[in-house]
C-alpha cells in the first residue's frame, strides 16, 4: 500500500511539474546536438505523457516521458517500429523529499522533483539516422547539448532494446 501511495504521489508531482514548471533546462533555440543535428523541439512541454520513471543509483532522478502526436499514436496502437516523425522526450529531475508532505505523514515518504538535470530526445527518421537504427538522439543540460563523445554512447545503449525499436519506455495507459 505504501508503494502505491508513493507511486501516486510521484506521478502527481511529476505531472504537476510538467504542466506548470518553466522549462526544465534553459536552452538556446539554435543549439543543435553534435552528430544528429537535433534541436529542442518547440512546444515539447505540451506533449502528452507516455510514462514516468524513477531511476536509482547515480541517476537518483524522476523522469516524465513525453511524446509528440506521432509517438503517442504509435504507443496507443502498439505500432513497432515507430513511424518516422515520432519524437520521445525525457525530462529528468533529481528527486527530493517533500517537506510539506513530511509534515503531514511525520516522515520522509513522499518525494517530488527537485533540480532539473537534463532533457533527452529521440527523433525517428529512418532515412536520416539509418546508421543508428532510425533514431537520432539528443541530450541537453543547462541549455547545452551533449558533446560528440557523449552522444556516441546513446545508440550502443539503446541497441539493447532492439526488440522495442530501441525504446526503453513502455506506455502507461
Amino acid at each position: 500500500m505504501t508503494r502505491i501511495a508513493f507511486l501516486l504521489v510521484a506521478i502527481a508531482a511529476v505531472t504537476g511539474v510538467v504542466a506548470s514548471m518553466a522549462p526544465a533546462s534553459g536552452h538556446a533555440d539554435d543549439e543543435a546536438v553534435p552528430i544528429f543535428g537535433i534541436k529542442i523541439p518547440p512546444g515539447y512541454r505540451d506533449w502528452r505523457l507516455i510514462s514516468v520513471a524513477h531511476e536509482e543509483g547515480n541517476l537518483h532522478s524522476f523522469a516524465a516521458i513525453l511524446g509528440n502526436d506521432v509517438a503517442i499514436k504509435a504507443y496507443r496502437e502498439g505500432k513497432l517500429p515507430f513511424p518516422d516523425g515520432a519524437i520521445i522526450a525525457a525530462l529528468h529531475w533529481r528527486y527530493v523529499p517533500s517537506e510539506e508532505n513530511k509534515k503531514v505523514f511525520g516522515r520522509s515518504q513522499s518525494f517530488v522533483p527537485g533540480p532539473p538535470t537534463n532533457i533527452q530526445f529521440m527523433v525517428k527518421d529512418s532515412t536520416k539516422y539509418v546508421v543508428t537504427g532510425g533514431w537520432g538522439f539528443a541530450h541537453f543540460m543547462d541549455g547545452k547539448s551533449g558533446d560528440e563523445a557523449f552522444m556516441k554512447t546513446c545508440f550502443p545503449c539503446h541497441e539493447q532494446a532492439k526488440a522495442r525499436d530501441l525504446v526503453f519506455t513502455r506506455y502507461s495507459p
